[in-house]
């Protein structure tokens, strides 16, 4: 999924966008709060991580403005202060979610999951499945039945935006809004790529990708192929 990352700090937000990265997503990163707060106007993300101290525009002036706009993306607050008031502050001003510096990174990755799991459509599990397909996305593994199947991170991606909404439609556009960053060149042929090396690793799968000419790609349930 796309994820915004606005952290002044440069060696904790390099890590988070490493540690992101690393598991397919795709992080645009910002350090300055206003430079933010322009992208996120035309620019729709899965999840945004937020600091609060921020140069230009701190993290709740952020905030209040998204939620004012009424854009839902979940957002998770990354704080260094722990005072019962500056949490509450931010649950009320919108935040999903918060956690108080210094945090451990995977704490920081399982609740990510949670709220993208919200936004994909509210499963209470890591698991998808679409037909015989099933993808573990805290294990970052997928199965057709009971084969596993081996795919390079931004194929898991790909699969794993698709099957979180089976049956609809996406175009490539969107697609590389989902699995590449501003800092990454790429255009609609790789998506093109990834779905004919996806179609070859799922081959045999009763789920299957189907091509509506013009629009883009959907995934279709074996009982709906």
């Amino acid at each position: 999924m796309r994820i915004l990352l606005v952290e002044d700090t440069h060696d904790v937000g390099e890590a988070i966008a490493k540690r992101f990265e690393a598991i397919g997503h795709a992080v645009d990163w910002e350090t300055d709060g206003r430079a933010a707060a322009e992208i996120i106007d035309f620019t729709e993300y899965s999840l945004i991580i937020l600091d609060v101290m921020l140069p230009g525009m701190d993290g709740f002036e952020i905030l209040k403005r998204l939620r004012k706009s009424g854009n839902a993306v979940p957002v998770l607050v990354l704080t260094a202060r722990s005072e019962i008031e500056d949490r509450v502050g931010a649950l009320d001003l919108g935040a999903d979610d918060y956690l108080v510096k210094p945090f451990d990174f995977r704490e920081l990755e399982a609740r990510a999951r949670v709220l993208i799991r919200r936004r994909t459509g509210g499963e209470a599990t890591n698991l998808i499945k679409c037909g015989d397909i099933a993808i573990d996305r805290g294990a970052r593994s997928v199965h057709v039945g009971k084969r596993e199947v081996q795919l390079k991170r931004r194929e898991l991606t790909l699969l794993e935006v698709m099957a979180a909404r089976p049956g609809r439609v996406f175009s490539k556009d969107e697609l590389l809004d989902q699995i590449f960053g501003f800092d990454e060149a790429a255009n609609a042929n790789a998506i093109e790529l990834y779905v004919g090396r996806l179609r070859k690793k799922l081959e045999g799968a009763q789920a299957r990708i189907v091509t509506v000419r013009g629009l883009g790609y959907q995934l279709v349930p074996g009982d709906a192929a």
